[in-house]
């Protein structure tokens, strides 16, 4: 992230901001910094722009002093940072100050006259003050991040030492109190983890951190079950084999969030994922167009030995028992092809080197273009192969045939029938965790790629802990401790293969172009920060017959996140603000749906609610962005658009009032997630219509400014146009005001520990 409004050196290079509450912070600050100084420098200022100068310079020292009265407040809390932590304070403030001295230059009559710097006489010392605040600002912002990291650690040391006293309890007694103690832990460690996967911007960091949280999280009912099992069958070899296995999987978990958290690797080993065929054929045709630009930069032996790596990889595939003949002899068709191709682009390439050869541009685009035309086969051949295995055995094992049989085989105490199925329940997790390892190569992104590592790990950790607490029922048939230990592996089984489908969908999707690595949002609620009615509301999931009556509505709320995807990519801008909160309403109202169908994050109606109050909160930002837009337009334009506006701020009311009237019983619960969904859905008709309308006016004034030729682009940022008052007072939303720094330091989790 480029900072410095001060050409192209960073302020601080030693600073690496990895969330994006610093970022988000920090923003509003560049933005005003960056405005005082790229301001015009005119002969003649008028009176309106020095008292806007000086106000923002004001605004600036005092947001400065609010923002390093928190951060001193911090440093007396935490010793161990107090030093580094006064220093930036100190630092940050004497900045604010030398700006706010500069800024002063409010008399019209020669404001330099009387020798004294200002913003006007001294621009270098303005840079200098620039480069100082903005480098102690984010020093103390991170400093206050590892206050965050501090808390996830503590947190964790909670966890994992109640963990090891429920490991050596002996009654039931002392288990249900220590465990009492471990839920609450759990519930604390969760909000932590939960609000730093969100903050993170390394998009692998997050997909390893939900992966290590999801195992918590569903760990936690199978420690439950496996201690009482344990506990009650003291001298039984499996049960204790069952319990060590979750006891063990828990740790391991914990360990890989501290390990996001601290960056800190065992033994120096790095974050590297294992090498996919997508990534490698990524990489391959990156090569490839390399040559356009330099035939001397690669050898012909680096090209054959990249191609010769993803060759063999494809392995898997043909190598494989459950690719089917058809895919096979393609895939092995196309890899013979490409050996070829490349045999081909390697004589060309060495003809093009030649010194007396004319130059053989067309052959060598030619060749270029059928090497990467084949490696595109290639891909879509694999892609198709791993999808097809992977729907085939979903649906084929979406009865859940074989975990039924063992659960009446153990009930029954028939040691010979779960010998059987057991040996099925393993040949079916020997295949789930081989497809899991094909997904990996086709999923085509990194997160997307640890999400199947993730899916092939838990496949293998709970397909034996189901056989082993199959087996201590089979010992102790009439033991309803032992059932209920064996039921929750068996439903951690059926979740995995839901969450597998989930994953297959959205490796089909990215690969189709239709939704990209669009991710379901979850905003866990944090303790106290909503109303005391959440307290007391116990969270429940719709029953099977709920969950048929609100399907439908769920569909059409699919349908409409759809078109409102479409109508996005259709944004020339895709970084626009109205264009990325329609991105990010559609990816919230898709968690919703997904909630219809008994999948996704949303778990419980609570859940839902809590969304659904979100969505709304998302809803009245863009109707701030839409009434800001609309400013713009002639009165036709505008009396259209802005009927369409109170709309949708109407429509958002509703579904806030909606999301946040307390219920009780489950009739009420369930009409009360019904008007969510019919809300969510008549907001979303609303947003559908709005997007397109908003682009074609966008694009309307984009082409008469180009016809009247104006240099500048409609709707160009404050940072491209001179200093204006309202620009430079701190009145505009991303201004560096009082109220704007207070607003983004209030969403810091750091403070939520005063």
């Amino acid at each position: 992230m480029a900072l410095s409004p001060c050409g192209s050196n960073s302020f601080d290079s030693g600073l690496e901001i990895k969330t994006r509450s610093v970022e988000q912070t920090l923003i509003p600050l560049v933005s005003q910094i960056t405005t005082l100084i790229n301001h015009k420098d005119k002969p003649r200022k008028s009176e309106k722009t020095l008292r806007a100068i000086q106000r923002v310079g004001q605004a600036v020292n005092m947001a400065v002093g609010r923002f390093v009265t928190v951060g001193e407040a911090i440093a007396i809390e935490n010793q161990e940072l107090k030093e580094e932590m006064s220093f930036a304070c100190y630092e940050a403030r004497r900045a604010g100050d030398t700006i706010a001295h500069l800024t002063d230059v409010v008399s019209l009559e020669q404001p330099e006259s009387d020798g004294r710097a200002t913003i006007f006489s001294d621009k270098a010392g303005m840079v200098k003050a620039a480069r100082m605040l903005l480098s102690s600002v984010t020093k103390v912002l991170v400093l206050a991040d590892r206050i965050v990291i501090k808390q996830i650690i503590a947190s964790r040391n909670k966890v994992l030492t109640t963990l090891e006293q429920l490991e050596k309890v002996s009654s039931f007694q002392e288990f249900v109190q220590i465990f009492s103690q471990f839920g609450n832990e759990m519930v604390e460690f969760a909000h932590l983890t939960g609000d730093r996967q969100n903050d993170l911007k390394d998009e692998k960091k997050k997909a390893r951190m939900a992966a290590a949280r999801a195992v918590l999280e569903k760990c936690t009912m199978m420690l439950l079950t496996a201690s009482k099992t344990c506990l009650r069958h003291p001298d039984c070899d499996s049960a204790r084999i069952n319990k060590d296995g979750v006891f063990q999987r828990m740790r391991l978990a914990l360990e890989q969030v501290i390990e996001i958290v601290t960056e800190a690797r065992p033994s120096g080993e790095g974050d590297i994922l294992p090498v996919s065929i997508y990534m490698g054929i990524r990489e391959y045709k990156n090569q490839l167009e390399g040559l356009r630009e330099g035939l001397c930069l690669l050898s012909k032996e680096s090209l054959t030995a990249l191609l010769e790596v993803i060759l063999e990889h494809t392995e898997d595939f043909t190598d494989s028992a459950y690719t089917s003949h058809e895919h096979r002899e393609r895939i092995l068709g196309l890899s013979r092809q490409a050996r070829l191709e490349l045999e081909q682009l390697i004589a060309v390439w060495m003809q093009a080197q030649n010194p007396k050869a004319a130059e053989a541009t067309e052959e060598m685009e030619l060749a270029i273009l059928k090497t990467c035309q084949c490696m595109n086969e290639l891909k879509k051949e694999l892609h198709n192969a791993a999808a097809e295995l992977t729907a085939d055995l979903l649906k084929y094992h979406a009865d859940h045939i074989v975990l039924k049989a063992l659960k009446v085989s153990g009930g029954e105490g028939s040691l010979e029938a779960l010998a059987k199925y057991t040996c099925e329940l393993s040949e079916q997790k020997e295949q789930l965790v081989e497809t899991c390892r094909l997904l990996r190569h086709i999923s085509g992104t990194e997160p997307l790629e640890i999400t199947c590592i993730h899916a092939e790990d838990t496949f293998q950790v709970i397909g034996p802990q189901i056989i082993s607490a199959a087996q201590t029922l089979a010992l102790h048939p009439s033991s309803k401790i032992a059932k209920e230990n064996l039921d929750v592996f068996c439903e951690a089984w059926e979740s995995q293969l839901n969450d597998m489908s989930i994953l297959l969908r959205e490796i089909i999707d990215l690969f189709e172009g239709r939704r990209g690595e669009k991710r379901t949002y979850l905003s866990l609620p944090r303790p106290g920060k909503l109303s005391a009615n959440l307290k007391t509301i116990k969270p429940v999931k719709l029953d099977s017959e709920e969950q048929t009556a609100i399907a439908k509505v769920g569909l059409e709320l699919r349908l409409l996140t759809s078109d409102l995807d479409s109508e996005s990519e259709k944004w020339e801008d895709q970084e626009h603000e109205i264009a990325r909160q329609g991105q990010g309403m559609s990816s919230m109202a898709y968690s919703m749906y997904l909630f219809t169908r008994g999948e996704g994050l949303l778990k419980t109606t609570q859940d839902l609610f809590h969304q659904a109050e979100v969505f709304a909160e998302e809803g009245f930002k863009l109707f701030s962005s839409l009434q800001a837009f609309s400013a713009q337009l002639g009165d036709d334009e505008k009396a259209i658009f802005t009927a369409e506006t109170e709309k949708l701020e109407a429509l958002c009311q509703q579904l806030q009032i909606t999301a946040r009237m307390p219920v009780q019983g489950k009739n009420s619960t369930f009409l009360k997630v019904d008007s969510s969904i019919q809300n969510t859905k008549s907001i979303l008709t609303v947003v559908v219509y709005i997007l397109p309308l908003c682009n074609k006016l966008i694009k309307k004034y984009k082409c008469e400014q180009s016809s009247l030729g104006s240099p500048q682009s409609w709707r160009e940022t404050p940072l491209q146009t001179p200093v204006h008052e309202d620009g430079l007072s701190g009145k505009n939303g991303n201004g560096f005001g009082v109220k704007s720094l207070e607003h983004h330091m209030a969403n810091l989790t750091f403070l939520e520990s005063k």
